[in-house]
C-alpha cells in the first residue's frame, strides 16, 4: 500500500500517546469518496479474524500478544468493543444484501454515523532514527519525509511465480517444510530445544548455498529461483503455479533471526520455513490457527501495540479526488517491531515488479489514517 492526502488537523482531543505516535478523536473525518472494493471480502476478514479473537481470548490457546483491545488508542476502548465494530460490518453487509440495496459501508456518511474515529499520528522521532542505518537511498528518503499528520503506508503482495515440484538449473532453491528433528513440536517445545534444532542453526545464507540439502534436514515443498526465494520470504506467502496448478505457500516458523529494517532483502539472515495452505493466509499463534485474508481490505502492521481486528480506514488523493479505503488489522511482520509509524496493505497477487507497480503505481506513499470503532 501507498496512499497520502491533505486533511486539515482536527483540534487534538488527547486519547493516548507513545514516544511521537499519538491518536486523536476526530468527530468530522473527511472521508471524502469511500473507493470500491468488495464489502463481501471486509465482511469475509472480520468473520475469520473475530473467530480468531474468540478461539485466542482465554483458556490454553491465549496469544496475548495479538488478542488484547490494543494499547495505544484511547482508555474507553475493550476488547469487546472491538469484536462489536468486527460484528457491525457483517450485519450491516449482510443486511444490505437481503434488502438488494447498495453497502451502507460504501457511504461516509453512515460511517461517521455509527464509528468513532481516531487520527493516527505517526511516530516519526522512530522513522528517523532508523533511517540513519540504513543505506538504502529510497528507503532513508521515505522514512524521513513521513509528514507529521499521515502514516507511512507500504503495500505487500502475494508473490506470483513459476515452480518446479523438482530441481532444475532454474529452480534451484528449495522452500523447505520444518526440519525433521522439529517434526510434531509445538513452537513452545521447539522453543526449549532451540540450541539442538536445525532450525536454530542456520542463516538465509547457509541455506541458499546448501546446508539443508546436504545433510538432508528438511523436505523440500517445491522449488524455485533464488530471486523468487528471497521475494516469498519477504512477502511471507507464495502463489505458486506448479505444473499448471496453483499451490498457496505460507511462512510456518523461522530461524529466530530477527528482521533488520535498515538492509535489503536478499542480504537478511531472517529464514522461514514453510508449509502448504489452502489459501493467503494472515495473522496467526499456529499454522492451523492463522487468518484467510482478502487483498484491498487487510492491513499488516503492529500486533503488539493496536491487537488485532482493528478497522482502519486510510484517506488519499485519487484522480482529483479525495477518497477513502477500509481494512482489518489481520496481519503482521518483524519489520512492525516497535513500529508506530506504518501500515502495510495487501494489494493483490503479482508474478513481479513491473505488473505490481503497474497496477500500484497511482498510490503515493502517506495518507490520512484512522483506527475506527464502532459508537458505544
Amino acid at each position: 500500500m501507498k496512499l497520502i492526502t491533505t486533511l486539515f488537523l482536527a483540534s487534538i482531543s488527547f486519547n493516548a500517546f507513545t514516544d511521537n505516535a499519538r491518536f486523536v478523536l476526530e468527530p468530522n473525518p473527511n472521508i471524502g469518496n469511500m473507493q470500491l472494493f468488495k464489502t463481501s471480502d471486509l465482511c469475509a476478514v472480520a468473520n475469520n479474524t473475530n473467530t480468531y479473537i474468540n478461539n485466542h481470548k482465554t483458556g490454553s490457546n491465549t496469544d496475548p500478544l495479538a488478542v488484547h483491545a490494543g494499547k495505544l488508542i484511547t482508555a474507553d476502548i475493550s476488547l469487546d468493543r472491538v469484536q462489536s465494530t468486527l460484528n457491525f460490518i457483517c450485519t450491516t453487509y449482510l443486511s444490505d444484501v437481503r434488502t438488494k440495496q447498495q453497502s451502507r459501508l460504501q457511504n461516509a456518511e453512515f460511517l461517521t454515523q455509527h464509528f468513532d474515529f481516531y487520527r493516527w499520528y505517526p511516530d516519526i522521532t522512530t522513522a528517523v532514527n532508523i533511517s540513519k542505518k540504513s543505506t538504502n537511498a529510497a528507503k532513508n528518503r521515505l522514512l524521513t519525509s513521513i509528514p507529521d499528520d499521515q502514516l507511512f503506508i507500504t503495500k505487500y503482495y502475494t508473490k506470483l511465480l513459476k515452480a518446479s515440484p523438482v530441481k532444475t538449473t532454474e529452480f534451484d532453491q528449495a522452500l523447505y517444510q520444518l526440519p525433521f528433528d522439529e517434526q510434531g513440536l509445538t513452537a513452545a517445545q521447539a522453543e526449549l530445544k532451540k540450541d539442538s534444532l536445525t532450525r536454530f542453526k542456520y542463516t538465509r545464507q547457509d541455506i541458499i548455498q546448501g546446508k539443508i540439502a546436504e545433510f538432508n534436514l528438511a523436505k523440500p515443498l517445491v522449488w524455485i529461483s533464488e530471486a523468487g526465494l528471497h521475494d516469498v520470504l519477504l512477502q511471507g506467502t507464495g502463489v505458486l503455479e506448479v505444473e499448471g496448478k496453483t499451490r498457496y505457500f505460507n511462512v510456518h516458523r523461522n530461524n529466530g533471526i530477527s528482521y533488520d529494517y535498515s538492509i535489503g532483502k536478499s542480504e537478511q539472515a531472517r529464514y522461514w520455513y514453510f508449509a502448504e495452505v489452502p489459501s493467503v493466509m494472515g495473522y496467526g499463534q499456529t499454522l492451523e490457527s492463522k487468518i484467510a485474508v482478502k487483498p484491498q481490505v487487510t492491513f499488516a502492521g503492529n500486533m503488539a501495540d493496536l491487537g488485532l481486528g482493528k478497522l482502519i480506514m486510510v484517506n488519499y488523493p485519487l484522480n482529483g479526488r479525495s477518497v477513502s479505503q477500509m481494512g482489518i488489522l489481520a496481519d503482521t511482520g518483524g519489520a512492525f517491531d516497535n513500529n508506530r509509524f506504518q501500515l502495510d496493505f495487501l494489494v493483490d497477487s503479482y508474478y513481479g515488479w513491473a505488473d505490481y507497480h503497474q497496477a500500484n503505481k497511482h498510490l503515493p506513499d502517506y495518507a490520512n489514517t484512522w483506527i475506527m470503532l464502532l459508537k458505544k
